[in-house]
């Protein structure tokens, strides 16, 4: 599994996905999400969100987070909202609450920090990942998921 195949993304679990986005070259991935494949991939990818939600980590965090994947093949950007709300976590391709926090990236980065294979604060802190609102919230984001890593 050394090329990342959207087709087969479908097919693997969240370690085997893991691995494909850490042996992919960041121009092949960057390739592939401005291609036709790139609405699939987020799908797949946001659809794990609320099985890789960790409950007892959340204690009682309630928040609206938007996730905005920019760099569409049309010249706009993909936005999921993602509730954590009474210990659940669920998943919408539209965002219509107002949100405690917003994230913007690109589709490479994004990849990488949901795969586990990148480093958010520095992202961050090179100005690759935006966050706004709660930033409180967007430190500790990632102990709310069960990120595997590769």
């Amino acid at each position: 599994m050394s090329d990342f195949d959207p087709a087969q993304f479908a097919s693997v679990g969240p370690k085997e996905f893991a691995q494909l986005v850490k042996s992919t070259p960041d121009a092949k991935i960057a390739e592939i999400m401005s291609s036709d494949a790139r609405g699939k991939v987020l799908d797949q990818v946001f659809e794990r969100f609320p099985a890789l939600f960790r409950a007892d980590r959340a204690g009682s965090t309630n928040a609206v987070i938007h996730w905005t994947i920019t760099g569409r093949p049309d010249g706009g950007d993909d936005t999921y909202e993602v509730v954590i709300e009474d210990g659940a976590c669920t998943v919408s391709s539209s965002a219509e609450r107002d949100p405690r926090l917003a994230l913007t990236m690109g589709p490479v980065d994004f990849l990488k920090i949901v795969s586990g294979s990148g480093n958010p604060v520095m992202m961050f802190m090179t100005g690759k990942l935006k966050a706004k609102g709660d930033l409180g919230l967007a430190a500790n984001i990632a102990n709310l998921f069960d990120i595997p890593k590769a």
